[in-house]
C-alpha cells in the first residue's frame, strides 16, 4: 500500500526535465492564471493611493506583469556568479507582494514621498535583503525542521481565507457571498479535483488550467465577464524607465525595513516549501540564492515601474496537482507574462477573470501547500517541547490571520511584523524554538510514557 501510495504522487516532470514545448505553453500559462489576481492586484491598489487616472493605472499592471515575468526567470534559472548567483533555480512565480502596501501608503500618503518616494525606499530596502542574503546559513540554525514544517503548512492555512473570498466573488463585491458565486467555485474545485485523480497523465497535469477556462466560460452568458475593459484597454505598450520618478530619501526606508525582514522569513518558508513539493534536497546556499532573487527582482522593479516582489506560494500548490516540478514550465510563464505585459488587452482579458473561478482553483492548491507542511511535521518527533512550538505557532498565526482587525491596530515595526498570519506565526516558531531548550533524553520507559501522553493529549 505504501509503494502504491508513492507511486501515485510521482511527479511526471521534475526539475530538471523538460516537457514538450505544448505541454510547457499550457502550463506555463496555468501558473500565470494562478498567480495572476496576485500580480495585478496590488499595482491597482497603489493606483488608488496615488490617486492614478486608468492610463496610469493600467501601466502599472503592466509593469507588474512585465516585472513578474524577468523575476520568475531569474529566480527559476539562476543567474551570475557562485559568489553572488541570484535564484534558488527551483521551479517559482514571482509577484508584487501585498507585505509592501502598508509602507506604500505610509510613504506615499503620510510622509509626502509619493510614488518617487516609494520607488526609491523599494530599491534602497532591497539592498538590505540581498545583504541579508550572505547570513543565511548562521541563520539557518534557527530554522529547524520543527519551524520549517510549521511555516510551510501556516503558508497554506493562511491562504485560504483569500481563496474563500474569491469564492464568494472577491471582497467588495454587490454579490459577495451569493449562491451563484459558491456554486461557480465548487464546480471549478470538483471539476479540477476529478481531472487531476481521473485524467490522463497530460489531462491531471493541465486540470487546474481547464477547470479554470471551463469555469471562466460557464460566467460569460451570466453576465458575469466584463468585456467593456478589454475594448478600452491599449493594443500594445512598450515600457518606461524611471515613469513616475524616484527618491531615494533615506527617510522613506524606515517603513520598509520590517516588510523587508518579514519578506525574509517568508522567502525562507517558500523555497523549503517548493523543495518539499519538488522532492530537491534544500541547503542554505539554495535558500541565500532565493532570498537573493527576492532581493535583486525588489532593486531593479521599480526600474520599469514596478514595486517589490516576492516568492508566490499560492503557485506551490500547482506542484503536488500537476505532478510538474519542472523549472523549464516556470522559465515559460516567466516569458508569457513579458509579453503579456507589452499588449495590455491580452491582460485585461485574464484580469477580468471572476474571482468565484480563482476561489475554487485556490481552495484545493493552497490546501495542497499546507498538506505539504503537514507532511514535513509528520518527520518530526512529537515531543512535549516540539508540541508547544507547533501549538503556539499554529494557534497565533490562525489568530492574526482571522482577527486581522485587532493586529491592525499596531503601529509601526511591531505592527509590520505581525501584519500576516506567516509572518505572525513564523516569528513565534522561531522564538519558542530558540528559548525552549531540548531536554536530555529520557530512559526507554519514560520516552514511552511522554509518547502516550502527548497521543492523548492530541487526540482530545
Amino acid at each position: 500500500m505504501e509503494q502504491q501510495m508513492e507511486r501515485d504522487i510521482k511527479l511526471q516532470y521534475k526539475v530538471d526535465d523538460s516537457p514538450a514545448l505544448t505541454i510547457s505553453l499550457l502550463l506555463g500559462f496555468q501558473n500565470i492564471l494562478t498567480a495572476f489576481g496576485g500580480i495585478v492586484a496590488v499595482p491597482l491598489i497603489l493606483g488608488g493611493m496615488a490617486g492614478f487616472g486608468v492610463r496610469d493605472t493600467a501601466y502599472l499592471v503592466s509593469a507588474a506583469l512585465l516585472a513578474s515575468g524577468i523575476n520568475s526567470i531569474i529566480q527559476s534559472r539562476g543567474i551570475g556568479p557562485k559568489s553572488f548567483r541570484v535564484g534558488s533555480g527551483l521551479p517559482t512565480i514571482m509577484g508584487t507582494d501585498f507585505g509592501f502596501v502598508a509602507p506604500a501608503n505610509a510613504i506615499i500618503n503620510n510622509m509626502g514621498g509619493g510614488m518617487a518616494g516609494y520607488y526609491g525606499a523599494a530599491m534602497l530596502g532591497a539592498v538590505l535583503e540581498m545583504i541579508l542574503s550572505y547570513f543565511i546559513k548562521p541563520l539557518m540554525k534557527f530554522f529547524p525542521p520543527v519551524v520549517t514544517g510549521t511555516v510551510i503548512a501556516l503558508i497554506g492555512m493562511t491562504l485560504m481565507p483569500v481563496a474563500f473570498d474569491w469564492a464568494a466573488g472577491g471582497v467588495g463585491a454587490e454579490n459577495f457571498g451569493a449562491p451563484i458565486n459558491l456554486l461557480i467555485a465548487v464546480g471549478v474545485f470538483l471539476i479540477i479535483l476529478l481531472l487531476n485523480h481521473y485524467g490522463s497523465p497530460i489531462i491531471s497535469s493541465a486540470a487546474v488550467l481547464i477547470g479554470i477556462v471551463i469555469g471562466y466560460i460557464v460566467c460569460i452568458p451570466l453576465n458575469m465577464v466584463d468585456f467593456s475593459q478589454v475594448k478600452a484597454a491599449a493594443w500594445f505598450e512598450l515600457p518606461s524607465l524611471f515613469k513616475f520618478g524616484v527618491d531615494f530619501n533615506p527617510k522613506f526606508v524606515v517603513p520598509f525595513i520590517a516588510g523587508y525582514l518579514v519578506t525574509v522569513i517568508e522567502t525562507v518558508g517558500v523555497v523549503q516549501t517548493i523543495a518539499e513539493v519538488t522532492d530537491t534536497p534544500v541547503n542554505n546556499d539554495i535558500i541565500a540564492r532565493g532570498v537573493r532573487a527576492d532581493g535583486f527582482g525588489s532593486f531593479i522593479s521599480p526600474i520599469i515601474g514596478s514595486g517589490p516582489v516576492a516568492t508566490f506560494s499560492q503557485n506551490a500548490g500547482l506542484i503536488p496537482l500537476t505532478k510538474c516540478a519542472s523549472r523549464s514550465v516556470a522559465i515559460m510563464a516567466g516569458i508569457l507574462l513579458i509579453l503579456i505585459s507589452f499588449f495590455p488587452k491580452l491582460a485585461t482579458i485574464v484580469s477580468i477573470m471572476p474571482q468565484p473561478v480563482l476561489g475554487g482553483a485556490g481552495i484545493l492548491m493552497f490546501g495542497t501547500v499546507a498538506a505539504a507542511g503537514i507532511n514535513s511535521l509528520s518527520k518530526v518527533r512529537f515531543n512535549n517541547r516540539n508540541l508547544l512550538i507547533i501549538a503556539s505557532a499554529m494557534s497565533v498565526g490562525l489568530a492574526v490571520t482571522f482577527g486581522s482587525e485587532v493586529v491592525a491596530q499596531l503601529d509601526g515595526f511591531i505592527g509590520a511584523l505581525f501584519s500576516s498570519g506567516i509572518s505572525a506565526g513564523t516569528i513565534v516558531a522561531l522564538v519558542l524554538n530558540i528559548i525552549l531548550k531540548e531536554k536530555k533524553e529520557a530512559s526507554p520507559a519514560a520516552e514511552t510514557a511522554a509518547d502516550e501522553l502527548v497521543e492523548v493529549t492530541t487526540t482530545v
